[in-house]
């Protein structure tokens, strides 16, 4: 059966053939089988997405289980990741015994309990069972004695395409050859301007296109592309023909689907990010797999049709007795004299007590030791008084992991309040800056903006800065056209060559004064103007969205920001609101270093959108209305923490009070050795570094600046925990920048409405960060991209290894691994720890149902902090 389902039995058996599927059935059946797949965002807005975000209703095992029968992807980790673990002491053993007890009592076996645990102990320890005992004569005549025990699993024929049963002469498999196709009619239809000559009648549709072009395909034969003459015109109806003519069974259609989906699951991934994003585009999943499911028709046609409705999936009974063998104890002759029950009985506990099984034991002791030296950090504090005293600053940043160590390098030297919040500040807003005719979403993809704010500047100096951007663009446009063409090619060597090969030589051996020589180049060049944002709304008919905020809705915004911070009274004099954002050169992935969720957008111009509406007078009276009372010489300003180089850019500070003015210039005067003592934490984890170094911040600026080097930083590596509490739950912890961290104060949330809104919002976000990084991790040849090194950008949209490979979805080995062997990355499923009694968290998965889903069927942890400083772990 499909791991997911929407038409249901009693439907399907109206339809007595697929002739009879109308195209409301086949678009239901792809939306229910696109549940497999993730969308896939263009690498240059890259977001953290959670793969399994529409399997969520089944538990973690059960698709860890799925995923390993179906396309033979492991989703625990590696034996070699938890060993290392284990040897670095990140996992108490007390926990995998706890665990292994658990579930030997809930089996039922007829075997001494002393040599299940030999047994169970001895298997945990996850060696393997040597190639030789495998081999060995004698074992392999005990197994074939065997073979008549009813052992074999039935699957489902259609869970694989059937091209993947069909090899050719030279024993490569039918679906390869059908996925190459895919491929190069997916970057045809895809590209975003990168090709020279863009696919005909794309504006058609893909599957109207594609059907255009098919027949003058060379990579097809004569008689390949003659069974597609007189294809049908619309692609439900293609669709539908290709699998009536392959015989799939009304019933196992969804399964088939599914099979195709997950072949390629990055260019479906894009398929269905595009049908969800351009109206026009809607079915173009269902366009998809017409393509698809055609060209695999017409290739494999002549062994139509396939006989094997079934296949049996045969239990390595040979393996089993192996396995009592090394790790029971057993000799040969022990087994031999067992009655044919009992060796039933042991082969049967032998099957259950698989490595998955095994693994599983593994990660939740991981998982268990975690918690529980986190809630040791946290709770050994509890004791001391923290008082609130007074600050001269107030400093909200990004709930993003890598701000917990700036936050507390940042506290230590002097009183300054760090306020933790989702990093688009609450702001649904899509952002325009000057001189653009574009504008770029700035929050949580899964939410659609509502306003669109643009920079505003003075008409003469825009108008310069404009003719300055064209001129670049044109140099930029002009270069790629010369390249693209077939004879001003040839000379474009001999024009740029010079250039080129000095930039190359620079940036190779001076990176750091290269990128800041071109940078500054770039900026003297444009000049951007100063600039001011146009807040008022003003109607454009021309516009999608409103430009700019009704009064109400620019008080609604700040007073539901300043709650969701927990910053309602008792102000600083100077409030920093702080986005953060990334550099690095020669990155693809840029963007997956920026803000995690908001699809590479950096959190800069949202801060100073709420820096600049929080100073608004008639914000100010509004807010004072709502109970929140802003003192006259609190000044708001906005920021950026760089987190490649661990600085902090201001990028809006308007006049300010005498006492703001005191506590800006104080921090200015603290930041280089905040920045000394961050970047020296954060480096000494990255592979190679010199510990002994001399200036951390040379360091952070070369890797940034170095267009050769494949980490700049770690990213979001090694988050395992989301935290929302009081700052002084975690303040002076050395958290190791593992933990989003939110602000969170339940006396100011009777009815539990910011705790929901924390969890449906952030709290999705953390895990799907969470998820993207243990994906890449655990199974990397199917949900990472592989090696930096090696990619090829492709279409513009994102990156291949090779020039026909899945579009790569995950986050590359560099981002996960500390080297070949040993992975950086610890992957733990996200622990969410709320601060508060426990009766909010009980109305919290009460309401929230698909919360509470993701809890009970293991996709995130849960735990929670009373007010009397009890842990409880859900």
């Amino acid at each position: 059966m499909s791991v997911t389902t929407v038409l249901t039995r009693e439907n399907l058996k109206k339809k007595n053939t697929i002739a009879d599927f109308q195209e409301s059935d086949i678009d239901a059946l792809v939306e229910s089988a696109s549940q497999v797949i993730a969308p896939l965002w263009p690498i240059s807005t890259f977001a953290a997405r959670n793969p399994w975000m529409g399997l969520e209703k089944q538990s973690f095992d059960q698709v860890a289980g799925w995923l390993k029968d179906t396309r033979d992807v492991d989703l625990y980790p590696s034996a070699s990741m938890i060993l290392s673990a284990n040897r670095k002491g990140e996992i108490d053993e007390a926990y995998v015994e706890m665990g292994l007890k658990r579930w030997i009592d809930t089996q039922s076996f007829q075997i001494q309990r002393d040599v299940v645990e030999r047994f169970c102990h001895a298997a945990l320890r996850l060696d393997p069972i040597p190639s030789t005992l495998l081999s060995s004569f004698k074992l392999k005549k005990l197994a074939d004695g065997l073979s008549g025990l009813n052992r074999d699993k039935t699957e489902n024929f259609f869970m694989q395409p059937l091209s993947s049963y069909i090899e050719n002469q030279d024993g490569e498999r039918a679906v390869n050859a059908l996925d190459h196709h895919v491929i190069k009619w997916c970057k045809l239809y895809l590209d975003d301007s990168q090709a020279g000559w863009t696919m005909p009648n794309r504006e058609e549709g893909f599957y109207r296109a594609w059907r255009r072009l098919i027949q003058y395909d060379p990579a097809l034969s004569k008689k390949q592309r003659d069974r597609l003459k007189g294809w049908p015109q619309e692609a439900h109806m293609a669709l539908k023909e290709a699998l009536f003519a392959l015989a799939i069974p009304e019933s196992d259609i969804q399964t088939y689907l599914e099979g195709h989906l997950l072949s390629l699951p990055g260019w479906a991934g894009m398929m269905l990010w595009r049908s969800r994003h351009s109206s026009y585009e809607h079915a173009l999943l269902t366009e998809y797999l017409a393509v698809r499911i055609s060209i695999e028709w017409a290739l494999i046609k002549p062994c139509l049709p396939l006989t094997n409705r079934r296949s049996e999936k045969k239990v390595p009974i040979t393996q089993l007795i192996a396995s009592w063998l090394h790790w029971g104890g057993l000799t040969i002759e022990e087994w031999s004299q067992m009655s044919a029950a009992k060796q039933n009985e042991y082969l049967s506990f032998a099957y259950r007590f698989d490595e998955k099984l095994r693994r599983k034991l593994w990660l939740e002791a991981w998982e268990q030791t975690h918690t529980d030296r986190l809630s040791q950090k946290i709770l050994s504090k509890q004791h001391k008084t923290n008082k609130k005293k007074s600050v001269l600053a107030q400093l909200a940043f990004c709930i993003d992991v890598r701000s917990e160590p700036f936050r507390r390098q940042l506290e230590k030297e002097g009183p300054f309040e760090t306020i933790g919040i989702a990093g688009f500040f609450g702001l649904p807003i899509a952002t325009s800056e000057l001189g653009s005719n574009h504008s770029h979403s700035s929050l949580p993809v899964m939410l659609k903006p509502q306003h669109t704010i643009k920079e505003a500047a003075d008409k003469n100096e825009l108008k310069l800065y404009q003719q300055r951007k064209q001129a670049v663009h044109s140099l930029s446009y002009t270069f790629k056209t010369m390249k693209q063409n077939v004879l001003s090619s040839l000379l474009l060597p001999e024009i740029s060559g010079p250039w080129i090969s000095l930039q190359m030589v620079a940036r190779s051996f001076v990176p750091r004064s290269t990128d800041r020589f071109i940078r500054n180049l770039r900026e003297t060049w444009l000049r951007k103007p100063n600039t001011k944002l146009l807040l008022n709304h003003v109607h454009h008919i021309e516009e999608e969205l409103p430009v700019g905020f009704s009064k109400k809705e620019k008080v609604d915004y700040a007073r539901q920001a300043l709650k969701m911070m927990g910053l309602t009274e008792n102000f600083a004099p100077l409030v920093a609101i702080c986005g953060h954002g990334s550099h690095s050169t020669n990155n693809p992935y840029s963007a997956a270093i920026d803000c995690g969720a908001c699809g590479g957008a950096a959190g800069g111009f949202n801060a100073r959108v709420l820096a600049a509406l929080c100073n608004l007078p008639e914000v100010r009276e509004g807010l004072a209305s709502c109970g929140i009372d802003i003192p006259e010489d609190t000044v708001f300003a906005a920021a950026e923490h760089k987190t490649t180089v661990d600085e902090l850019h201001w990028i809006y500070v308007p006049e300010l009070s005498e006492a703001a003015k005191e506590a800006f210039d104080r921090i200015e005067a603290i930041m280089p050795k905040v920045s000394h003592h961050a970047n020296a934490e954060r480096l000494a984890h990255l592979p190679n570094f010199k510990s002994k170094l001399k200036n951390p911040k040379a360091e952070a600026h070369r890797f940034a600046e170095d267009w050769s080097e494949i980490r700049p930083e770690w990213g979001l590596a090694r988050n395992a925990a989301f935290i929302i509490g009081q700052r002084e739950l975690t303040q002076d912890i050395d958290l190791e920048g593992r933990a989003f961290l939110h602000n969170y104060d339940w006396n100011q949330d009777e009815r539990g409405d910011l705790l929901a809104n924390i969890i449906a919002g952030p709290g999705t976000v953390t895990q799907w960060i969470n998820l993207q990084y243990y994906a890449s991790t655990v199974a990397p040849h199917f949900y990472g991209s592989g090696n930096k090194a090696t990619q090829t950008v492709t279409a513009g949209l994102g990156v291949m290894q090779g020039n026909a490979s899945d579009l790569l979805a995950g986050l590359p080995w560099q981002s996960v691994m500390q080297s070949d062997q040993e992975a950086y990355h610890s992957p733990l499923r996200l622990l969410i720890v709320i601060q508060a009694p426990r009766i909010y968290v009980e109305r919290l998965l009460n309401n929230d149902l698909a919360f509470r889903e993701k809890v009970q069927n293991g996709w995130v942890r849960l735990a929670s902090i009373d007010p009397e400083g009890h842990w409880k772990n859900w």
